[in-house]
């Protein structure tokens, strides 16, 4: 899609659908400027949160002619905005981004290394679920498309750095260590406590700090040689 004219998102639109806080409005034109290009970046933005609000209600494969029908526009002007599916994923993920770097940019309130990996139990769990229908549509979709590996990717390193610099560096280096509480605190993981094994999100929390906080314990610290410092 067009780049000169971007959408931006719009957390004051009053919409009552379940993806009403990732949606998209079209940039207001500036006065005077072209009409038709305001028109079609509405349409865009239509096209978008159609996808969205689809995948939000449980849709994870929307068609199409589905995404039209919602966004009440003809099917030809879905492909005449997006060439392809991929690239109308590729606004999908753009979309969430936004949402989950505004959690995973809070400060932490631990004072101490240990309790912001407990920390990041809570967090994640705020946005894996906050996100779930997005991360499990991109599951299903990423086989066929290059972007959405390279986005994964992308995603998992970057859960993977945050984890990292909240252990001092020995614990760091503890290769062992890092791999465990990685997979501990994925999406895969967390995936499959709330929807293989059917738990709860208070569950699914204390099992996954049952299994952390052992491998954090003082005893084990101070074996380890792991400090405070980083």
């Amino acid at each position: 899609m067009a780049r000169d004219a971007p959408l931006c998102h719009d957390y004051g639109m009053n919409d009552p659908g379940k993806a009403a806080q990732y949606r998209l409005r079209a940039t207001w034109a500036a006065q005077g400027s072209d009409g038709r290009k305001h028109r079609s970046q509405k349409s865009q933005a239509l096209i978008v949160n159609a996808l969205l609000e689809l995948i939000a209600q449980g849709n994870l494969e929307p068609s199409a002619d589905q995404i039209a029908e919602f966004a009440k526009v003809g099917r030809r002007s879905v492909f005449r905005h997006f060439k392809d599916m991929d690239t109308l994923y590729r606004e999908m993920h753009a979309s969430i981004a936004i949402s989950l770097g505004s959690i995973v940019e809070q400060p932490f309130q631990a004072a101490d290394w240990r309790g912001r990996i407990l920390e990041l139990v809570d967090r994640r769990a705020l946005g894996f679920e906050k996100l779930k229908p997005f991360l499990r549509a991109g599951q299903i979709h990423r086989h066929r498309s290059s972007y959405l590996k390279t986005a994964h990717a992308q995603f998992v390193a970057m859960l993977r750095s945050i984890l990292v610099g909240l252990l001092p560096k020995s614990a760091a280096d503890e290769v062992v260590l890092v791999e465990t509480l990685d997979m501990l605190l994925s999406f895969e993981t967390w995936s499959r406590l709330r929807d293989v094994q059917g738990l709860s999100v208070a569950k699914s929390k204390r099992v996954l700090k049952h299994a952390i906080e052992p491998l954090l314990s003082d005893d084990l610290a101070r074996r380890r040689g792991w400090g405070e410092g980083c």
